[in-house]
């Protein structure tokens, strides 16, 4: 690295956090890069997409990034290092107090603070505690303190504040990358009051954040959206207290929603948009209640893949559910109606009291479970002549029985004649091709109701790549020349005019 630094370049430089032009990034390398003159500064990119290369340089290798296009060079006069909680607050106080405290001195005012419970300090480059004692003296009521986007670069600095502040409950630390401290439970005494932690955007694994959790012996509320989760190990002893806990934009492997079942307090669980199409509880029978996430009240699965109406059986087995939100999924009803959709998930779940964030009333309920008997009541009645059918019956309608207790069996006079729905005739025959790749194509059937959203979905269950990498496009047999992009992720593929048969190309960054 040389003999000296330059004089805007700080001695203990690598490791730490800068913003270089807004963008946050951490410092790997200090130093010339050869043939150029001067210094510079070798930074891994919080967002990959701002990076160029792997930390290399005419065949050097001068740092290492964990994704390879996440690191820049740029010169250290780019490069902000943040200030510390004092002048943030500082900073905030005088922007907010304006002409009203003109001529009143910082230090006068601190007093004012004193009873402050919320500091909000989220994006504004706070980079430590500052002098010892500074928080305790200024603000030492606080309960909930916003340090995302910070410039923060350890959890020992993080628990600086906790240390500071006896009466801290809720804490933001989302965008942030902070080092895994060695001996996590030495910290636990700074986080002790904590009930609420965010760590979302924070590039974090479910190991890491077990890793971490010994810190927080007494917290209540996890939010962990867009990290970089995709297994769920079981937290063992860990992290149980527990009630609150959000998953979403994670890319959840299946199945990987048991690594929380065991957790005793958990009353709710949002995992939108993480890929979810699978659900089992295999220690519990169709009908049957499941001894797994005993407590779970309110489930959120919005915009997955779920396809199967065995997954919502399957959640007819969780002994508390009573809220569920599943919007745009991918399930279907007989006539194609989203409306005979919200029926057949409110029939099939007893206990539910609240569907998509609205209440459910007693004559809703008693209308969707009356539909419910009379739409199947033809097959019903028909898998009654047959043992083998009926319990095939019974395993995909585990309700109904239940549901002809409470209303009476049906007569064949009233059933419901539902309207012919051939779904494997409105299935497209979509072959995967990947030009730049030499993977082999794929063939899936889709609907054309399908949009470009989920279908990169399920390619990422399929390549393990990003669904914001991907880039899909498509060509007709009938016209191999010409290719169209799919560049709306809200838009169907029938909005695109893709047939049977088609060829969808997918590249990715």
């Amino acid at each position: 690295m040389g003999d000296r630094l330059e004089p805007e370049v700080p001695a203990d430089v690598v490791g730490r956090r800068a913003s270089c032009g807004g963008e946050r990034a951490t410092v790997r390398y200090a130093g010339p890069v050869p043939p150029t003159t001067g210094w510079w500064l070798g930074v891994e990119w919080d967002d990959p997409q701002r990076g160029r290369h792997d930390g290399s340089h005419d065949g050097v290798q001068y740092f290492s990034c964990r994704r390879p296009h996440g690191g820049s060079f740029v010169r250290p006069a780019k490069a902000s290092y943040g200030v510390d909680y004092l002048a943030a607050l500082q900073q905030v106080y005088q922007s907010r107090m304006g002409e009203v405290t003109s001529g009143v001195s910082f230090h006068t005012r601190e007093r004012s603070l004193e009873n402050q419970t919320s500091v909000l300090l989220g994006g504004l480059e706070v980079n430590g505690p500052g002098p010892d004692g500074a928080i305790r003296s200024t603000t030492p009521n606080v309960r909930l303190l916003d340090l995302s986007g910070s410039l923060l670069r350890r959890w020992e600095d993080v628990a600086a504040f906790g240390q500071q502040m006896a009466q801290l409950q809720e804490l933001n630390l989302s965008r942030n990358r902070l080092v895994l401290p060695s001996q996590p439970s030495t910290l636990s005494h700074a986080f002790y009051t904590l009930r609420v932690l965010h760590l979302n955007r924070c590039d974090l694994t479910w190991t890491q954040i077990l890793h971490c959790a010994p810190m927080w012996p007494q917290l209540e509320s996890l939010c962990v959206t867009e990290n970089a989760i995709t297994d769920l190990q079981r937290p063992g002893n860990l992290l149980q207290t527990l009630k609150r806990v959000n998953l979403a934009l994670n890319p959840l492997e299946e199945d990987a929603l048991l690594g929380l079942a065991a957790l005793p307090c958990l009353e709710e669980l949002n995992v939108s948009q993480t890929g979810l199409s699978v659900l089992r509880f295999p220690d519990a029978a169709a009908g049957g209640q499941t001894a797994m996430f005993p407590e779970l009240r309110t489930l959120v699965m919005d915009d997955n893949l779920v396809s199967q109406w065995g997954v919502v059986d399957e959640l007819s087995k969780l002994p508390r559910l009573s809220e569920l939100s599943c919007r745009r999924n991918l399930l279907q009803s007989s006539d194609g109606n989203p409306q005979t959709v919200q029926q057949l998930v409110v029939a099939r779940l007893g206990g539910l009291t609240t569907l998509n964030r609205q209440q459910l009333h007693p004559e809703e309920r008693r209308g969707a479970e009356l539909d419910y008997i009379k739409m199947f009541g033809e097959e019903w009645l028909k898998s009654r002549s047959c043992s083998g059918s009926h319990d095939q019956f019974t395993l995909d309608h585990p309700r109904y029985q239940t549901l002809i207790l409470k209303h009476g069996a049906p007569e064949e006079d009233e059933l419901k004649k539902p309207k012919p729905f051939a779904l494997k005739n409105q299935l497209l025959n979509i072959t995967f091709m990947f030009p730049d790749d030499e993977r082999r194509p794929i063939e899936k059937k889709l609907p054309g109701s399908m949009v470009v959203q989920k279908v990169k979905g399920l390619l990422y269950r399929l390549l393990k790549v990003p669904a914001a990498d991907l880039r899909l496009s498509y060509c007709s047999p009938e016209k191999v020349a010409t290719e169209i992009v799919l560049d709306g992720d809200m838009r169907t593929l029938k909005f695109y005019s893709i047939k049977d048969g088609d060829l969808v190309l997918v590249r990715w960054s």
